[in-house]
């Protein structure tokens, strides 16, 4: 992957910023450093025969992810960084990112982040609407929830009245997707630089967003507003498979909600958006609850279930417009910690169903395992993203030590 321009201004700015809070300590100011390091293989398999040409069954790869933070002022003051680097047999998955390079400053009230950072905002299980700050690394896992690093200024105000984060956000990072030999891909190959921007600025157009968020009681909530290039390109596609596609400038405010009433968690998502091409609402609601230590052994069982609506319609990037999620997370609470996640997403209007089962275990002090397996079924014809993926059932397994 391309490295950012600006975190080359990034790069300089931490150095300097380094030197000026200097590495002149007092005794009780002395840096604390702590570095990790995790190496993945992981192994993907396709068992069905490709939908398109090129496209290959068997993925196996490698990952390094390293991660360094270094503290002073009492941990006041704190640089930190994640690097992330994968090899693999489709070409765009063989990528590099930096997840995160922040200097980081907290006194009294108040926080400030400056540099390439991740940020989460959302409740819901099956689609998380509100979280609008990353763009999504579409070619590191299906479910959208790798991030890559997103170059900004955060500021965060601790009040009585909840907290309040103000973000600029410098540049905007496109999205890339698989290759020709990728399998979760369009029948024409994506080229992220061929995907323009509705903004004259283009990449360089200056974003905001501002989030409060606080709780009263049982209930937890969070209200956001984003303005700036939007991280979903427009797709439409002509009769002979051409795409014209292209960032928007969106407008977006963001509402999420969780309610804590004993066992149960209620969770509530919602966006409206609007843009030059095109307004939508889109919503995500539902509950989970929780079987708490089944038989005195420490088995935690909780059972999921959300609705999924989005009014847009061959403007949407995903599938998920008049859905219904079920599922359920099995935590063992081992010393090992062994955990489960089932699920599946059927569509209320087709016959189009996801099945989907994650679980992880740690083996000894610096081992893990993860399996996961993503399964399409009876996918209708008329579904404009789903359709493309209809052969692509596939099983993943990774093993990661860490240092």
């Amino acid at each position: 992957m391309k490295i950012l321009k600006s975190s080359y201004h990034v790069l300089i700015f931490l150095f300097l910023l380094t030197q000026f809070n200097g590495y002149a300590q007092e005794e009780d100011n002395a840096l604390v450093h702590e570095f990790e390091l995790e190496l993945e293989a992981e192994y993907r398999y396709f068992p069905n025969k490709s939908a398109f040409e090129g496209q290959k069954d068997h993925f196996p790869s490698i990952a390094i992810q390293p991660e360094y933070s270094s503290q002073w002022n009492n941990g006041y003051e704190s640089i930190n960084a994640t690097g992330f680097f994968r090899l693999d047999q489709d070409d765009n998955r063989t990528h590099w990112d930096i997840r995160e390079l922040y200097y980081q400053k907290a006194k009294s009230n108040w926080e400030l982040s400056i540099g390439l950072k991740k940020i989460f905002w959302g409740v819901t299980e099956s689609n998380h609407l509100v979280d609008i700050i990353n763009q999504t690394d579409a070619v590191e896992s299906f479910d959208g929830e790798d991030k890559l690093g997103q170059p900004m200024i955060q500021y965060t105000l601790s009040t009585n009245y909840g907290n309040f984060d103000i973000f600029y956000l410098p540049y905007h990072r496109k999205r890339v997707f698989p290759g020709e030999k990728g399998r979760l891909r369009f029948p024409l190959v994506i080229d992220e630089d061929a995907i323009n921007y509705e903004s004259s600025a283009k990449e360089w157009r200056q974003d905001f967003a501002i989030r409060w968020s606080h709780f009263f009681g049982a209930f937890d909530i969070g209200l956001s507003h984003f303005y700036g290039n939007g991280r979903e390109p427009l797709f439409a596609f002509d009769a002979s498979g051409n795409s014209n596609a292209f960032y928007p400038v969106i407008n977006q405010t963001g509402l999420d909600l969780q309610v804590t009433h004993n066992a149960f968690l209620w969770k509530f998502e919602s966006i409206y958006r609007s843009s030059e091409a095109q307004d939508f609402f889109a919503l995500v609601a539902g509950l989970e609850y929780t079987f708490s230590n089944i038989n005195g052994n420490g088995l935690d069982i909780g059972v999921l279930g959300e609705y999924l609506y989005d009014d847009r319609d061959e403007l949407a990037l995903n599938a998920l417009q008049n859905d219904i999620f079920f599922g359920s997370r099995i935590a063992l609470n081992d010393t090992q910690d062994t955990s489960i996640l089932i699920g599946g997403i059927a569509d209320l209007e087709s016959s189009s169903k996801i099945f989907s089962i994650e679980g992880s275990r740690r083996l000894g002090n610096s081992w893990k395992v993860e399996l996961e397996g993503r399964f399409f079924s009876n996918i209708d014809n008329n579904e404009f993203i789903l359709s493309n993926f209809r052969e692509d059932t596939f099983l993943r397994l990774s093993i990661s030590k860490f240092f």
